[in-house]
């Protein structure tokens, strides 16, 4: 790998960039320590994931870049950049990680709220009288 990779990872709203190149294992997220970012171990759990697939927990740094959503959904959007970034450098990584269900992008959002309701589905409380 001769200089850094890159990709983008989606969940919701939210939108991480993703740079991974040669190092010792170091996460970055938005210039903070990931495990101080994301302070709940199954959060973090979700970075490390297609890191332990792959085998290369500690041959790779990793920077991301996120913006939007909530920390759950910047955990996942990261995971999906993580996967795509890792069949950038090696296409060997791919079957790994496509078994593991990594490279999916997971489609649901939220639904638009709809004219004379409450919210997306929610109708106003009836009355009879």
């Amino acid at each position: 790998m001769e200089k850094q990779k890159n990709a983008v990872g989606r969940r919701k709203e939210a939108v991480t960039r993703v740079f991974l190149s040669k190092g010792d294992g170091k996460i970055t997220v938005n210039g903070k320590d990931y495990k101080s970012y994301f302070p709940l171990v199954y959060l973090q759990n979700q970075l490390e994931s297609p890191l332990k697939t792959v085998e290369a927990a500690d041959k790779y740094d990793i920077v991301v870049n996120a913006q939007g959503g909530g920390v759950k959904g910047q955990a996942e959007a990261a995971k999906l950049g993580i996967a795509r970034a890792l069949i950038e450098v090696s296409a060997d990584y791919r079957p790994a990680l496509k078994a593991a269900g990594l490279l999916k992008r997971d489609p649901r959002a939220v639904e638009r709220k709809k004219p004379g309701r409450k919210k997306a589905r929610r109708s106003f409380q009836f009355s009879k009288r």
